[in-house]
């Protein structure tokens, strides 16, 4: 059996923050706002994930009012999801994700955040597509009030 999930996410730029982006801390001015490490290309794949099980989304799982996830690392977050008896027999075929930005530049770092996702959801580098793209200094991302990302799984289910 196979289930395909997709998730979206948006964090606005913030002053005194790191940048952490798939699990790589980012050497920019800005880092993004939010209640945990705000790493939204780990949260967009965290809800892509649990959207292919139906299984809701991470605002369900780590609740922002919740003192244990504050300033939680991303990574870890995933590492939950992805080691839950829910998603038992379930593998991850492969994930296709995009980070829109205009600044800073990102593709030096994306090897990294490639091996920090495959190692967290425990399948080859080779199964992990991070890439990077701009909006023409267009909408928030182009004014970069912040950065937005996307992805995409493939699951599949073996009987054990």
């Amino acid at each position: 059996m196979f289930r395909i999930g997709q998730g979206f996410d948006v964090h606005a730029f913030a002053e005194g923050r790191p940048l952490m982006l798939g699990g790589v801390k980012i050497p920019f001015k800005l880092g993004l706002l939010g209640h945990s490490d705000a790493d939204v290309l780990v949260h967009a794949i965290m809800d892509a994930i649990l959207g292919a099980l139906a299984l809701g989304d991470i605002g369900i799982w780590f609740p922002d009012n919740d003192k244990n996830y504050k300033n939680a690392d991303s990574l870890q977050l995933l590492l939950k999801i992805m080691t839950d008896k829910r998603f038992a027999g379930w593998k991850v075929e492969n994930l296709d994700s995009v980070i829109i930005t205009e600044s800073p530049k990102l593709m030096p770092f994306i090897p990294g955040m490639r091996q920090n996702i495959a190692k967290a959801i425990g399948t080859g580098v080779d199964s992990i597509s991070v890439k990077a793209t701009t909006t023409e200094k267009l909408g928030f991302c182009g004014r970069g009030e912040g950065i937005a990302a996307s992805a995409i799984v493939l699951l599949s289910n073996t009987p054990c």
